[in-house]
């Protein structure tokens, strides 16, 4: 009986949940494709209670096969709450025969009595380009899995490996939102990869720049790989870094080459499979590939003149708005006026509006409160100016509107903002100090608050010539002491710069530092179980360590070079295997099936036991 009541309580459960559950229809296509390849296109409805599925004509695309149906659902009960779901999908199979830009169509369910509708994402077709076949069965293999989208190594061609990568392989192209700008006005620089071969890893920064203000985009999510046709050929590209950058100097100004380290993934299908089982070679190879991004050149012009007395420095589009708290106070105490720009542009770099305070407030330096960010036309967002200041007389003061100048590149012309005009109405406060006195006039009253002060009244204090400074044991002995001081810094500062002017045995010296700091972040990975990302951090401890400690470039960086100079090095050749056989069981765990955290904990043992063996050979060498 208490069987029949429950099934009856759960079947009115789950009939109340679909009722209750809007209907929505979710669309799962990839975003764009190549001319020719086969994809899918699924719609999922988050109920099985469908009575009608209808999906519009497909309008430049070629329907293969479908729908087909599946149907999943779940019910659980936690902490004594119960949710439940299920769900149905229609999945067709669709290819394209020409290249463009096309919607995937509706579809249109009824369930309950209800018509829901989907949405109609856009998709783009590439042509198939020459020497893009393999990224693009790359692409469909994936995609025919079930994924709309698929990651770089699926869809990038893997070379095998000593195949040559060509500058049409893998290249970075640079592009200005402007190039003739103003002085101070926001240039947003894009620099995207295009690749036709699998890049796991990309490595480059902005050099210092002379006569730029540089601020980086921050990505907020990891970059996603899209296809784009160009020169005929289908590329893997992804929007790398972005930089906005505000030019302080007139002329011809150059952004120089940004030298990038790719790290490029070959296969071996030479290698031998026993041989790679028991750790003897890798079916992969990590390739080292030097990408430049090509230089841009700006036309800054200088902003027109005469600039207004009043100019802020501020360039690009702003509004400004204004406080004042309290209007009605007593005298010695504080009132705040608040300024607040709002707008886009260079507000970094935008100087405080002057306040023409009456003569009898003594005020302060304005504090500044900055709440931007950083986009494409530069910062965007809101500066905060208050100006804090203090009556010391009674009476009712005027404080005049506050203007604000700025030069609008657009419009290529400067603007001022002006503010509302205020009355302070000031009543006396406490202490004799807050009323002018009775018998001084205006301009005396001015006179007392700028220059005057009254005489100091007491006993005043003497000093005999017996307790002079100079002269004394005292003065002697700071001046000696100082100057002891002086040659113990001058000498430690010497010894300083010489250390540093080594920079291969710096590098050689901090190369264990390092690679034990790049070892404990492979311990945390490896407590959160994470393989992949322990592999790499493992793998660059042990590669970074002999780059460091004997000074080999990273473009030169391979095992021959490394048993190469180690051996030069008398390094014991027992030591020499250990150390290349812990990169290759590295190499081959990212592969190998197994218990990951049992191989994990071993080939960490492995890499911080070789390190530590090395080290302490080298440094008897």
């Amino acid at each position: 009986m208490k069987k029949n009541r429950f099934v009856i309580l759960f079947s009115l459960l789950m009939i109340m949940s679909s009722l209750m559950a809007q209907v929505t229809i979710r669309v799962q296509a990839p975003s764009e494709v190549i001319q020719g390849d086969r994809f899918r296109v699924a719609y999922v409805v988050n109920t099985s209670d469908v009575d009608d599925f209808r999906v519009d004509a497909f309008e430049g695309l070629v329907e293969l096969y479908g729908p087909s149906r599946s149907q999943s659902s779940s019910f659980s009960i936690v902490n004594g709450k119960t949710t439940s779901s299920s769900s149905v999908t229609f999945t067709y199979t669709v290819t394209t025969d020409k290249a463009g830009t096309f919607h995937v169509p509706a579809a249109t369910v009824v369930s309950g009595g209800k018509t829901v509708k989907s949405a109609s994402p856009q998709i783009t077709v590439l042509p198939s380009g020459s020497g893009s076949s393999s990224a693009q069965s790359g692409q469909s293999q994936a995609q025919q899995g079930g994924g709309a989208h698929s990651s770089q190594a699926d869809r990038m061609r893997t070379q095998n490996v000593g195949d040559r990568i060509g500058a049409k392989d893998l290249f970075i192209a640079v592009t200005a939102s402007k190039k003739r700008v103003f002085e101070q006005e926001a240039v947003l620089l894009t620099y995207k990869l295009y690749t036709l071969v699998n890049v796991s890893e990309l490595m480059g920064k902005m050099p210092e720049l002379d006569g730029f203000h540089v601020q980086e985009i921050n990505r907020q999510k990891q970059p996603e790989l899209k296809m784009e046709h160009y020169n005929g050929k289908n590329y893997g590209t992804v929007v790398w870094s972005q930089y906005v950058v505000f030019p302080q100097q007139t002329g011809e100004l150059k952004i120089p080459e940004i030298k990038y380290e790719a790290t490029v993934i070959q296969q071996n299908r030479s290698a031998d499979p026993f041989d790679i089982f028991f750790g003897g070679g890798s079916m992969v190879q990590e390739v080292k590939k030097t990408v430049m991004a090509p230089a841009v050149t700006l036309h800054v012009d200088a902003l027109p003149t005469p600039k207004p007395a009043n100019f802020s420095g501020a360039v690009g589009k702003f509004s400004l708005s204004s406080s004042l708290t309290p209007q009605e106070l007593k005298a010695n105490d504080a009132t705040t006026l608040r300024l607040k720009v709002s707008g886009t542009g260079n507000m970094k770099l935008m100087n405080a509006p002057e306040v023409a305070w009456p003569k009898d407030f003594e005020c302060y330096d304005p504090k500044t409160e900055e709440k931007t960010k950083i986009g494409a036309s530069g910062s965007t967002g809101e500066v905060l100016f208050d100006y804090i200041a203090v009556p010391r007389h009674q009476g009712k003061y005027d404080l005049p509107p506050v203007e604000f100048c700025y030069f609008d590149p657009d419009a290529r012309e400067y603007k001022t903002l002006t503010t509302e005009a205020y009355t302070i109405d000031v009543a006396k406060g406490k202490g004799g100090s807050a009323a002018a006195p009775g018998n001084l006039s205006k301009e005396e009253i001015e006179m007392l608050n700028s220059d005057i002060r009254f005489i100091k009244t007491g006993t005043p204090t003497y000093q005999t010539g017996d307790n002079a400074f100079f002269g004394s044991r005292r003065y002697w002995a700071y001046y000696v002491g100082s100057l002891l001081l002086f040659i113990v810094l001058a000498v430690a500062f010497r010894r300083y710069m010489v250390a540093n002017a080594d920079l291969v045995g710096r590098r050689g010296r901090k190369a264990n530092k390092a690679a034990t700091k790049r070892l404990k972040t492979a311990r945390k990975l490896m407590q959160q179980n994470d393989a992949t990302a322990f592999y790499e951090e493992t793998m660059k401890a042990l590669w970074g360590y002999v780059s460091d400690k004997l000074n080999i470039p990273v473009s030169e960086l391979s095992k021959d070079n490394v048993r190469e100079r180690l051996t030069t090095r008398s390094i014991s050749e027992t030591l020499i295997t250990q150390f290349l056989t812990t990169l290759d069981d590295c190499e081959f765990a990212r592969f190998a099936p197994g218990d990951p955290a049992a191989t994990m904990d071993k080939i960490y043992a492995s890499a911080e036991e070789v390190i530590n063996k090395m080290e302490g050979e080298l440094k008897k060498k």
